[in-house]
């Protein structure tokens, strides 16, 4: 009786999780698994790229090189409406930077890298104080601890933090210095080995008001070390940095719906890197996914009911200036209607699931999934719905589209100790995880591009108000001023 109940469920759940799932997505999901395998240029494209362009910075002559590249690969693919979609921004490159630490051994200097939308100019010397974890709780513990100092933070949560403390990005940890009267922040990385990290950190994309700079972890104990037994230590960063308005082009391109043509998949991932290095992980392997994919579904001639329409954005790194801009006009020229979905993929690598910002994707993307997994056994189709944050779906989902990607994916240590740092080169890139992302997430975008029903719905404001505060991102938002509510 038990074993016939357990198989009257087991048929429940694979009926239940296969309703949307057409008959002849097991032959295109097939021809896409062959193709990918077979055939798969993501590999060749990004090693060209990282070896004939290098970083692809924002602004730069590498990152419009970037978008050219980006831009004829997916026009020799013959895919349709290949086009540049220009955006104004504010530029930042780094030029000069110099960190010396005063105490009563002497003067040391500390290598150490400028942080994005740090100050064109700063010649700054004043006292240390060590803020701990760099998060609120630090600050409200000590609330003018800060004020007229150099604050030194982690840049991750120190293991004698609170229990339950919430991590938050580096810009929301500059934005709380400034709030409590820092006049400049030193964080160490959370690396072993000197690694230096980059990124912004600024909340809103603009300069911000203080020198904002990493060190290695190393260098970060011993200044922490330091102020704890010396309280008159000092430091002085001289930096030089420059911003500029530039445009930048995000790149587009369509495969058009059959039925629906006016609906839009929108499969997206950032082409920009930062220029430490050539950001072969960040984000190379999600950008020169989604052309793969596009390349996989043209070649095939495979024609879902809805428009899919890939988007490589500029600017991610620098406070997602490309796909706001994207959402701004999709908002000013009246289309964003027309976008039900928006998949994102931002360092994904071998994922083995799929996942969503709202539970009514759970039945569509499992069974997908579920007919993935007859194809390679390895994909484990365990569905995850979560909302978060710093990436492009970010302007998406707050104006209530759904978002989602690839899920339980996987990048090894030594990959992840090289984010945003002088160690993301092409060497580090796995082929067979790049395939991987390319051939379930293709299944995936034809099979929400042409499902007969997209339960998930637009979200009303006051949706997009509690998915943020069910997933606790209320406090981040609150930081960089994206709370509206």
């Amino acid at each position: 009786m038990n074993k016939l109940l357990l198989s009257g469920t087991l048929l429940f759940f694979f009926f239940t999780s296969t309703a949307q799932i057409k008959p002849k997505w097991d032959k295109v999901f097939k021809d896409i698994n062959e193709d990918v395998l077979a055939h798969s240029q993501a590999y060749a494209n990004l090693q060209e790229a990282t070896n004939k362009i290098g970083h692809r910075l924002t602004g730069s002559a590498n990152g419009a090189k970037a978008e050219q590249f980006a831009f004829d690969l997916l026009s020799s693919y013959g895919l349709e409406n290949v086009s540049f979609q220009p955006f104004k921004a504010e530029s930042w490159n780094r030029e000069s930077l110099d960190l010396t630490i005063q105490s009563e051994a002497g003067a040391k200097p500390v290598k150490a890298v400028s942080l994005a939308h740090a100050p064109e100019k700063a010649n700054l010397t004043a006292a240390l104080v060590d803020m701990g974890s760099g998060v609120e709780a630090d600050y409200l513990a000590a609330p003018i601890k800060a004020k007229n100092k150099i604050v030194i933070a982690y840049l991750g949560v120190l293991p004698d933090a609170k229990e339950g403390t919430k991590n938050l990005h580096r810009s929301e940890k500059t934005a709380l210095a400034i709030k409590y009267g820092a006049k400049g922040i030193i964080l160490y990385n959370t690396v072993p080995g000197g690694v230096l990290l980059t990124g912004t950190a600024s909340v809103t994309g603009k300069l911000i008001d203080i020198p904002a700079i990493c060190i290695g972890l190393e260098d970060g104990l011993a200044l922490k070390d330091l102020v704890a037994k010396n309280t008159k230590a000092t430091a002085t960063i001289r930096m030089t940095n420059k911003a500029e308005q530039i445009t930048a082009r995000n790149v587009i391109a369509q495969i058009k719906g059959v039925q629906k043509p006016d609906e839009k998949i929108v499969i997206g991932g950032h082409l920009d890197s930062w220029d430490l290095a050539t950001g072969a992980i960040d984000n190379g392997i999600g950008a020169f996914a989604i052309i793969d994919m596009a390349r996989t579904l043209k070649k095939l001639n495979i024609r879902p009911e809805r428009t899919i329409e890939f988007v490589l954005f500029m600017g991610e790194e620098e406070g997602l200036l490309g796909s706001k801009a994207y959402v701004e006009q999709a908002i000013a020229d009246k289309s964003i209607g027309n976008i039900k979905y928006m998949l994102n993929y931002d360092m994904t690598n071998d994922p083995k699931s799929f996942h969503a910002s709202l539970e009514t994707s759970r039945e569509l993307f499992e069974g997908i999934g579920s007919r993935v997994k007859l194809l390679d056994t390895t994909f484990k189709n365990n569905f995850q719905a979560k909302a978060g944050l710093h990436s492009d779906h970010q302007p998406f989902m707050l104006y209530g589209i759904p978002t989602g990607g690839g899920g339980d994916g996987h990048l090894s240590k030594d990959v992840l100790n090289c984010y945003h740092a002088d160690c993301d080169n092409f060497n580090l890139v796995d082929e067979v995880g790049l395939k991987n992302t390319i051939r379930f997430n293709a299944m995936l975008a034809f099979g929400l591009a042409d499902a007969p029903e997209i339960k998930a719905k637009k979200l009303s404001d006051q949706e997009v108000k509690k998915l943020m505060m069910d997933n606790n991102l209320e406090e981040p938002l609150r930081i960089s001023g994206d709370w509206r509510w």
